[in-house]
């Protein structure tokens, strides 16, 4: 039975560290690396900007279900959760140490909070080498359990972190979070304002909107802002374990999708529903 709305607690609403306090099992909540460590961006003072003792990653051991796990929680309020030398190396080093841990028999899991705009534009290649990082290390450790992504709130997953999310075993996603390689200002400035209006709100969440990517397929599941239900489909996963191949490795599949579009006529959530449904190539 659902509860009352007014009685749901609102996961979107919630900063990083207490996503992932949210998340693991009560009490076991211990954060690697915290804002007291001072581990700041070095180089955003020097363009004038203020750093975040964290650099805007949450790093979380503890349990999930009674078992090892981490979770890694992005700060989207920080630079818009964009990715820079320290975020991308606290993310991508406990990824390795949690590959490294089910290698020596300790099985742990990890899920990942996306909310990114990506690579931090102020450390662009030191930001893309560590998504790249993140890349590899999530690939690695899915050999040994799920990943399970998150992205909840309005900042959404974008740019090199979007393919993270897809690299994950599950990914799962709110109404009002959007998941894309490009955001819309970026597409609009590239191909236009006739092609892609990042003004208009409506057209942007029907085709990049947590709804839109579930009946894609493009994530596993669309869920109410809720920490309790979020967190209980998290462990259902983790339970589960991987049943199906990897959204990766279906690389025929979307191939044969995109060789279907339509690019002579203007995008519509309907028109990419129908796509990605289809089972051949029409």
């Amino acid at each position: 039975m659902s509860r009352n709305p007014l009685e749901r607690d609102s996961f979107i609403e919630r900063d990083a560290r207490r996503r992932a306090i949210a998340l693991l099992d009560p009490g076991s909540f211990r954060e690697l690396l915290d804002p007291f460590e001072q581990l700041a961006s070095p180089w955003l003072p020097r363009q004038g900007i203020v750093a975040q003792a964290d650099d805007g990653a949450v790093v979380a051991r503890g349990t999930l279900d009674g078992r090892s796990a981490v979770v890694l929680a992005i700060e989207g309020a920080f630079q818009g959760g964009s990715m820079g030398e320290v975020s991308g190396a606290k993310i991508a080093g406990a990824l390795e140490l949690a590959v490294e841990d089910n290698r020596a028999g300790i099985p742990t899991r990890a899920v990942i909070v996306f909310e990114t705009g990506g690579v931090r534009l102020q450390e662009a290649n030191l930001g893309l080498a560590a998504i790249a990082e993140i890349h590899a290390a999530i690939c690695a450790l899915r050999e040994y359990g799920p990943v399970i992504g998150i992205t909840a709130g309005t900042v959404g997953c974008f740019g090199g972190m979007s393919i993270a999310a897809g690299l994950c075993s599950y990914l799962l996603m709110t109404r009002e979070a959007r998941l894309g390689l490009n955001g819309p200002q970026v597409i609009e400035q590239e191909a236009g304002i006739e092609e892609y209006d990042s003004g208009n709100r409506p057209f942007i969440w029907s085709l990049s909107g947590g709804e839109q990517r579930a009946a894609t397929g493009l994530a596993d599941l669309c869920i109410e802002d809720d920490s309790v239900a979020i967190r209980e489909q998290v462990l259902a996963w983790l339970r589960a374990g991987v049943t199906r191949q990897a959204r990766s490795e279906q690389v025929r599949h979307y191939l044969e999708r995109l060789a279907c579009a339509d690019t002579t006529r203007q995008a519509s959530a309907e028109n990419a529903r129908a796509l990605y449904a289809a089972r051949n190539p029409a």
